[in-house]
């Protein structure tokens, strides 16, 4: 009877958390969200020009070879911009040659 006792104790494995069942890898954080791409276009450029146009402020735009032109933007599209000046023929200027602009200073 020793024997029989001895070997239901060897061959018993003992129950976990009292025989209730253990969720897996419990302190595993929850996979995260995959992040959404960002959107092709922020209409942010397209604000800017339309306001600036609406407006006919006077812009300066300075080229990657560092000329200054200053006047007025009647349009724009995705390559190029055309440039209104007072006093010298207007420009059709394309967007890559272009280092940056900002707003004339009043004068």
């Amino acid at each position: 009877m020793i024997d029989e006792r001895r070997s239901e104790a060897l061959t018993r494995r003992p129950a976990r958390n009292g025989g209730m069942a253990e969720p897996k890898d419990q302190n595993r954080r929850p996979p995260m969200a995959k992040k959404t791409t960002p959107p092709d276009q922020t209409n942010a450029e397209q604000f800017y020009y339309s306001k600036q146009m609406q407006g006919k402020t006077h812009m300066v735009v300075v080229l990657t070879d560092g000329e200054r032109l200053e006047g007025v933007i009647e349009w724009y599209d995705r390559d190029c911009l055309k440039l209104n000046r007072e006093g010298a023929p207007n420009l059709l200027l394309f967007k890559h040659c272009i280092k940056y602009m900002h707003k004339a200073d009043p004068e």
